[in-house]
């Protein structure tokens, strides 16, 4: 039986950064993968989806090609290529990551990981053999899944997921997308420029329910301008599948409606992989489908680890990755401070962007707190008119009190690059009075920031 210091399960951005470190600090290192190195993040997720998103970014410029004084002629689309594209885009991460491995001197075990009794890891290979392998610590990241509602099966086929949505074979002409996070509207807004029909069904009133309310209004105007249907506070409660199509009975407070469509993408969130992975056998505490952990994501069992999807903090890439460094460096003996969950950025890669960090402007009211929240239009930014995407904003709520930075959210194109500013402010504890005193650049998008903050402390210069 090989012997290891940590072994990890699970090969995402939550996994193999965790691997990475730990043998950056000095530990024999393992890690256990059933399909590709990098986990549905790099192979199924947010690598392949945004070169899907360009491609539909690039389409979008030609189509207003003379918007910018240009004249282009004879262009058009081919889908297989764009889906093309994505695949090797994936490829390529991944084999990056196969380096990573070889570099970081990890040993990489393929086959399907389960933990057991007395810190040992059983490894099952393709062709059904098992090995045992040991180690003093054995950190679970074995990630999510597209999450299955009982009214919406899926068949891979008419009923699909976000792995079928985007290596499928033909584009439809016409989709439903039920559910409007960030996998929902991107998927909505990528099939919608290649020239799909698109429905968008929201359990919630609002569309990307979690956003500040402004934000949510925002991608909804520029969505339906668009041409993508949106329908909130309704509910699919059934779907009907034959060889033309689907037909999906959808439940709204004018009463039901059927709507008749190529496929149906289920975008309703995501479920952990937690079963058959030996935590009954164990004991490893678990509650509502996520393991629980401490603050150093140590579960119940010592010796036991999990981060990431599979345990209860934000389902995001950089929050697995933050989860797994902090993980292995309490092993280490470092001194370590818990993460702290109310400064992760969110970002949704639609167009416009959406990136948000902290409380919305309601969270922060029903907190009890007195505000200034400042708001710049991207219609007064310099930049934002020269290149032509005028849609959005940036929006900052402060405390009026203390000057605490309690929110930032942005939506507009190339926010998601722009969130970084507020998070390290807010890390840093920066008050509105030290971000307008910091000189912001001209013409950039990220003067934005500035100008919004200059709102809230009534200094606003360019509205």
């Amino acid at each position: 039986m090989s012997k290891y210091d940590i072994i990890v399960l699970g090969s995402g951005p939550g996994g193999y950064v965790t691997a990475i470190r730990a043998s950056q600090l000095g530990f024999k290192t393992a890690i256990v993968e059933k399909e590709s190195l990098g986990g549905v993040c790099l192979n199924w997720g947010c690598i392949p989806t945004k070169a899907l998103l360009k491609s539909a970014q690039v389409f979008e410029y030609l189509k207003h090609a003379e918007d910018y004084g240009l004249s282009v002629k004879d262009y058009d689309k081919n889908f297989d290529a764009v889906v093309k594209r994505s695949r090797n885009v994936a490829d390529g991460m991944s084999k990056g990551v196969q380096f990573l491995m070889k570099k970081n001197k990890i040993d990489v075990l393929n086959g399907f990981g389960k933990v057991k009794v007395g810190k040992k890891v059983e490894v099952t290979s393709e062709d059904g053999k098992t090995t045992d392998h040991q180690a003093d610590h054995i950190i679970i990241a074995t990630g999510a899944r597209s999450r299955e509602l009982p009214s919406l099966p899926q068949d891979g086929k008419k009923v699909i997921g976000y792995r079928e949505a985007m290596t499928l074979k033909n584009q439809p002409k016409k989709m439903i997308v039920v559910g409007s996070g960030a996998i929902g509207v991107e998927f909505a807004y990528f099939y919608n420029s290649m020239g799909t029909e698109v429905t968008i069904v929201e359990y919630l009133p609002n569309i990307v329910p979690v956003e500040d309310i402004d934000v949510s209004k925002q991608l909804e105007k520029t969505f339906k301008k668009s041409g993508i249907k949106i329908m909130t506070s309704a509910e699919v409660t059934s779907v009907a599948t034959s060889s033309k199509g689907v037909k999906a009975v959808v439940k709204t407070s004018k009463g039901e409606e059927t709507l008749e469509a190529d496929i149906v993408l289920s975008a309703v969130g995501i479920k952990s992989n937690i079963e058959n992975i030996g935590l009954e056998d164990l004991g490893i505490a678990t509650d509502r489908d996520k393991i629980l952990v401490n603050d150093y994501y140590q579960t119940n069992i010592p010796g036991y680890y999990a981060i990431g999807d599979v345990t209860p903090g934000q389902a995001l890439a950089h929050v697995a990755s933050a989860e797994g460094i902090l993980c292995v460096e309490k092993i280490a003996g470092m001194h370590v401070e818990a993460l702290d969950y109310g400064n992760i950025p969110g970002c949704t890669y639609c167009m416009p962007e959406i990136a948000s960090v902290g409380l919305t402007e309601k969270q922060a009211k029903d907190k009890g707190y007195e505000l200034k929240v400042g708001k710049f239009p991207f219609s007064a930014s310099g930049k934002a008119s020269a290149s032509g995407n005028k849609d959005g904003f940036v929006k900052v709520i402060f405390d009026a009190k203390y000057g605490e930075w309690l929110g930032c959210h942005m939506v507009g194109v190339g926010v998601t690059d722009m969130i970084a500013e507020a998070v390290l402010g807010r890390k840093l504890e920066t008050t509105g009075h030290e971000v307008l005193k910091a000189v912001h650049p001209h013409p950039t998008m990220s003067e934005a920031v500035m100008e919004a903050v200059a709102d809230a402390y009534d200094e606003v210069i360019h509205l």
